[in-house]
């Protein structure tokens, strides 16, 4: 990672860390789902509203690392007025960006300032912690009812 991309990582990372966008509960959600990083401690619950089949609503609340918190905080600013449907796609691009060992392939462009977790999926263990509010986002909107876990 060149020290340019470096330090807008950093910078990215400690704006969201610092002060996490949509960190809140959302009244009556129409879905939401908990999970647990239990290597790191991270714990984070998803609510989301969603009318006709789009986002209109979605907020996290829980106790992370920077990683967990700040890829919890930008996740929710990108999926709020995209459909279901979208936000599964998002989870695949997000997904492969940090886990496949080639070059991220199509829909990466759609993460916008979430590509810079590039660089996270050179240390495996802090691959959990970005993902988990992803792998949360998708066990909600897929109405799964037991809590996600990275193990």
């Amino acid at each position: 990672m060149s020290t340019d991309l470096r330090d807008l990582y950093q910078e990215v990372i400690l704006d969201h860390q610092k002060s996490p966008r949509n960190f809140h509960a959302i009244q009556d959600p129409d879905c939401q789902a908990h999970g647990e990083n239990p290597l790191c401690g991270d714990t984070v619950t998803v609510y989301l509203k969603h009318e006709d089949g789009v986002v209109t609503e979605v907020s996290f609340q829980g106790v992370g690392c920077a990683i967990c918190t700040s890829s919890a905080s930008m996740m929710t600013t990108l999926v709020r007025g995209k459909s279901i449907d979208e936000v599964l796609k998002l989870f695949g691009s997000f997904h492969a960006l940090l886990t496949d060992e080639t070059e991220p392939g199509e829909g990466v462009d759609s993460l916008g300032k979430l590509r810079i977790f590039a660089g996270v999926r050179s240390f495996p263990v802090r691959v959990k912690c970005a993902t988990l509010p992803w792998h949360t986002l998708r066990a909600a909107v897929e109405g799964t009812h037991e809590a996600v876990t990275t193990e």
